[in-house]
C-alpha cells in the first residue's frame, strides 16, 4: 500500500469520525448554554488571510508567520525570518489589524512578537432619555501584545507557546490580562501527514476595573468576572497531491470552545509553482449537516487567494480572504507577509 493511499485512508477514516460524532451528538451542541460567558472574543478572530481563506482549519497546516498566531509551535517548522501585516474590514464598521515578525535565533529556535487591535470610530452615548445623543463620545477598543516561543525538538516533533498581554477598554472601564496560548507540531511519518494540538487563551478569570454611572445617578465600581476565550484544537492535514509545479493541502480540524459549541471545520489549498494560492473552507457545528446553508454557525464558507512575488531583497506573499456570516454579511482580509 502506498504511503499517499495511506495518508487517503486516514483522512476518510477522520471524516467518517468526525461525521458520525456530528450526526450521532456523541458531543452534546452546548452553544445555547455556553454562549456569551466569556471575555476578550476579538481573540478569536482570525489574524492573516491565508488561514482565513482555508475555514480556519489550519493549526496542522501552518508553517509561515501566521503560525504565531494559529499555532505557535508551526513556527518551528519554517525556515525563514518573517514580517506579516494583516487588515481586516469587520462586522459592523469594526476594524481589525494584526501585525507580527519573526526571527530564528538558531536553525531549530524561533522567536516571534505580534500586535492585534480592533477598534471603532469614536461612537455617540445614548441614554434612554437622549436616543439620538447626549453629545458625549466613548471609545471602545481592543488590544493583545504577545511575545512567542517555538523550538523544533525532533526532526518530527516541534513545540511552541506565546504569553500575550491583553486589554479591552470601553469608555470609562478596562479589562487586563495574560493569557497563553500552547501548540504541539507532529509529522506523523505517513507522507507528509501532520497533527497537531493547540490550547488557546488559557488564563484566569477577568472583570473590569473603573467606574461607570448606571444612568441614576449610582456609580458601580463592582462587576462580574468572566473567563478567557479559552480554546481546545485538534488538526490533521496533508498532501494527496504534490507534484513538481502542483500542491493540494487537505486539512480538518476540532475546536473545543469554552463558550461556545463544538465545530468542525474543513479546509483546503491549492498551490501552483510556488506562485499562486487557492484556497477554501468550511465550518459547521457538531449536529449540523455537512452541505446546505449552516443554520447554526454565524460563519459557514470561506474562499482566498494569494501570490508569492519574489522582489529581489524580499519576497513578499499577498494573500486575500473572504468570510461569509450568515446573518451578518461578509469579511474582507487582505494580509502581507515579507522575508528577510
Amino acid at each position: 500500500m502506498t504511503i499517499g493511499r495511506i495518508a487517503w485512508i486516514w483522512l476518510l477514516a477522520c471524516l467518517f469520525l468526525f461525521g458520525s460524532v456530528a450526526h450521532a451528538q456523541l458531543l452534546p451542541n452546548l452553544g445555547g448554554q455556553r454562549a456569551g460567558i466569556s471575555s476578550f472574543q476579538f481573540l478569536k478572530i482570525g489574524a492573516d488571510a491565508r488561514g482565513a481563506g482555508m475555514g480556519e482549519a489550519c493549526v496542522a497546516v501552518t508553517n509561515d508567520i501566521g503560525a504565531i498566531f494559529w499555532n505557535p509551535a508551526g513556527l518551528a517548522t519554517g525556515t525563514a525570518d518573517q514580517a506579516m501585516f494583516s487588515h481586516a474590514e469587520w462586522l459592523v464598521d469594526l476594524k481589525y489589524e494584526f501585525a507580527a515578525a519573526t526571527y530564528h535565533l538558531d536553525g531549530s529556535s524561533v522567536a516571534g512578537i505580534s500586535f492585534t487591535s480592533l477598534h471603532t470610530d469614536p461612537m455617540q452615548v445614548t441614554t434612554e432619555y437622549q436616543p439620538t445623543g447626549t453629545g458625549s463620545y466613548f471609545n471602545f477598543g481592543d488590544i493583545a501584545v504577545g511575545a512567542t516561543y517555538a523550538r523544533r525538538m525532533t526532526e518530527q516533533f516541534s513545540f511552541g507557546a506565546t504569553v500575550k498581554y491583553v486589554r479591552e477598554t470601553v469608555a470609562e472601564l478596562h479589562t487586563d490580562a495574560v493569557l497563553i496560548d500552547l501548540g504541539t507540531f507532529y509529522y506523523m511519518g505517513v507522507g507528509s501527514s501532520r497533527f497537531s494540538v493547540v490550547v488557546s487563551s488559557f488564563g484566569n478569570n477577568v472583570k473590569p476595573t473603573g467606574s461607570v454611572s448606571n444612568g441614576k445617578g449610582v456609580t458601580v465600581k463592582e462587576f462580574q468576572d468572566f473567563s478567557p476565550p479559552t480554546m481546545f484544537k485538534l488538526g490533521y492535514a496533508f498532501e494527496p497531491l504534490q507534484e513538481e509545479h502542483h500542491r493540494i493541502t487537505a486539512s480538518i480540524q476540532l475546536n473545543h470552545p469554552n463558550d461556545n459549541s463544538e465545530n468542525i471545520r474543513f479546509g483546503g489549498e491549492y498551490e501552483y509553482d510556488n506562485i499562486l494560492f487557492l484556497r477554501a473552507g468550511i465550518k459547521r457545528s457538531i449536529g449540523e449537516k455537512f452541505l446546505g446553508k449552516a443554520l447554526s454557525t454565524a460563519e459557514d464558507v470561506s474562499f482566498g487567494a494569494g501570490i508569492r512575488l519574489p522582489l529581489g531583497v524580499t519576497t513578499a506573499n499577498v494573500d486575500y480572504a473572504f468570510s461569509n456570516f450568515n446573518e451578518l454579511g461578509a469579511v474582507h482580509r487582505i494580509t502581507v507577509a515579507l522575508t528577510y
